[in-house]
């Protein structure tokens, strides 16, 4: 799904590029130029960047 129409932005590219170590909005917006334009994406992609930061803390190695 598009989160961001100004920039062609899909849900996948924000998820790959929170996997890939962007896990603040300054960076996604940076690699990606999310919320550069109209900035009418920003909650959406805030919510997906929340998502994917809440799964990262419940997968933890047990040794």
């Amino acid at each position: 799904m598009y989160v961001c129409l100004c920039k062609g932005i899909t849900d996948s590219q924000l998820r790959d590029a929170i996997a890939n170590g962007g896990n603040e909005f300054k960076q996604l917006k940076q690699q990606l130029a999310v919320g550069s334009q109209c900035g009418k994406c920003v909650p959406v992609a805030m919510a997906i960047l929340a998502e994917e930061n809440a799964k990262a803390c419940l997968y933890y190695e047990v040794a």
